[in-house]
């Protein structure tokens, strides 16, 4: 299958590879002990879902107007989920949480900037999990595209068989190419982060999980 067919085909039966990868978020998260969790990009807000079912708080930043009025609306009558229209500069800067997550942003954001900004976020003993995106470059990463190229489409009749005329909410919000290679990316942890856990996964994703020192003598987010 071409890359134009398969992109008509995932049309016609959309699913979302960031949703997918929701469940194992959720338990990082979970085997933390987390009590506040940051989540950065919150789109529409299906982790914030999964993730209030594990934390007491959930604080979310989305940029996107249209996107997170969705997400607003969503979570109105919940008063443990806070969401704010900002980027990841705009959160305030003194808090600290006990986790903070990241599903398709970071390739949006300076990485090592970024990297160096999440670790300082965290209480002591925090927990960052990242599901994130790379640029492809090498034979083991045409690989992977190619098996991902296979199984996408099984995944999509199981996940939506019936056909789709236009894409779910959750699946409208902007998107932009990654620059960073997965090697770019595991440079750059290996210096902001000293101990992140990363792995390539499929459907074009990596994931990312660091834990903060417990000593570091900031206050957890309450």
């Amino acid at each position: 299958m071409t890359l134009s067919r398969l992109n008509r085909f995932n049309q016609r039966h959309p699913w979302s590879h960031n949703d997918h990868y929701g469940p194992w978020v959720v338990g990082q998260v979970a085997a933390s002990g987390a009590r506040h969790v940051l989540d950065v990009g919150c789109g529409t807000g299906n982790l914030i879902a999964r993730l209030r079912r594990r934390a007491i708080t959930v604080t979310a930043l989305e940029p996107d107007s249209a996107t997170v009025r969705v997400a607003a609306q969503r979570f109105a009558d919940d008063p443990a989920v806070t969401i704010a229209q900002a980027d990841f500069a705009g959160r305030d800067p003194q808090r600290r949480w006990d986790a903070v997550t990241l599903v398709a942003v970071l390739h949006h954001l300076p990485l090592m900037p970024t990297l160096r900004e999440l670790r300082h976020c965290l209480a002591p003993g925090g927990r960052l999990v990242v599901v994130g995106c790379y640029r492809g470059a090498g034979p083991i990463d045409l690989l992977t595209g190619l098996t991902a190229m296979l199984v996408n489409p099984v995944m999509g009749l199981v996940k939506h068989p019936a056909r789709a005329d236009v894409p779910p909410q959750h699946m409208t919000a902007p998107t932009a190419d990654p620059e960073e290679t997965l090697a770019d990316i595991r440079a750059a942890a290996a210096l902001a982060l000293p101990g992140a856990r990363i792995r390539r996964r499929l459907f074009w994703r990596y994931t990312l999980v660091y834990d903060a020192p417990s000593g570091r003598g900031a206050d957890s987010a309450n």
